[in-house]
């Protein structure tokens, strides 16, 4: 079985921040690389630890994700982009 997820990567001081949003899981690396791979191992233990407590078809359903004949599919992402607003001067 495989499981589709979005990746989003971020700069932090030196540390790159990666994070599956549909699973809310994140890790982190010294490279835009190492991140990615970090994560996807943070990911592959957090799915097998659903798996080893009966609980990952209910954690992927209610995470929106759809069931395949050999996938289970993320939700679409319609957009991501940066938005900015004001904040009151006090």
């Amino acid at each position: 079985m495989e499981i589709a997820f979005t990746t989003q990567v971020w700069k932090e001081g030196n540390i790159y921040i990666s994070y599956a949003k549909e699973l809310e899981v994140c890790s982190c690396g010294k490279t835009v690389k190492e991140a990615k791979k970090n994560l996807i191992e943070a990911v592959e233990c957090f799915l097998e630890t659903a798996e080893e407590m009966g609980t990952l078809d209910q954690l992927l359903e209610e995470a929106g994700f759809l069931r395949g004949k050999r996938i289970w599919k993320a939700p679409e992402i319609i957009s991501t982009e940066r938005t900015c607003v004001g904040v009151p001067n006090k």
